[in-house]
């Protein structure tokens, strides 16, 4: 009996220096969350060829609605080659999909309009799902060390 009290107390000690010794908080920032998912390939080139990766390293918090590299193949053959040689406008759309603050996706369904670092409001609708314009959120709440995540299936663009 005493073996097996000194064994639950070492276990919940271990347990508690365990525990109290790792953060809550998420270790990568948006960027590196991006490239580690392994999903958004395109988006973070278009991030690289923007000049906007030490932007969404920096301190934010920003809200990034992020299509995944099957929402960037949805575009028109030789969209992507063309914006990625124009970086005002590839700039521009990218932006859109940001927004300042950290906006959970209560925060989002919340909301009928997000103001984007681009300048223009993204539209919010919730009648079948949650959309931004047109694309539909199919993951939400990616925690990052300088905001959150929305994988998206569409990319968007301003108007």
């Amino acid at each position: 009996m005493k073996k097996m009290a000194m064994i639950l107390v070492t276990l919940t000690l271990t347990m508690s220096m365990t525990i109290g010794s790792s953060s809550n908080a998420p270790a990568s920032d948006i960027v590196d969350t991006a490239v580690n998912a392994g999903q958004f390939n395109t988006l973070v080139k278009a991030v690289q060829a923007a000049g906007l990766v030490d932007v969404l390293k920096g301190d934010g918090p920003f809200t990034v609605f992020a299509p995944t590299d099957e929402a960037f193949a949805k575009l028109p053959a030789g969209t992507i080659e063309s914006l990625l040689k124009d970086k005002e406008k590839l700039t521009a759309i990218l932006t859109y999909h940001v927004v300042p603050g950290k906006m959970m996706a209560s925060d989002v369904i919340s909301k009928s309009s997000l103001a984007t670092v681009q300048g223009s409001s993204l539209k919010v609708s919730t009648g079948s799902g949650v959309r931004v314009d047109s694309a539909q959120i199919v993951k939400t709440d990616i925690e990052t060390s300088n905001g959150v995540i929305h994988v998206i299936d569409t990319v968007v663009i301003p108007h």
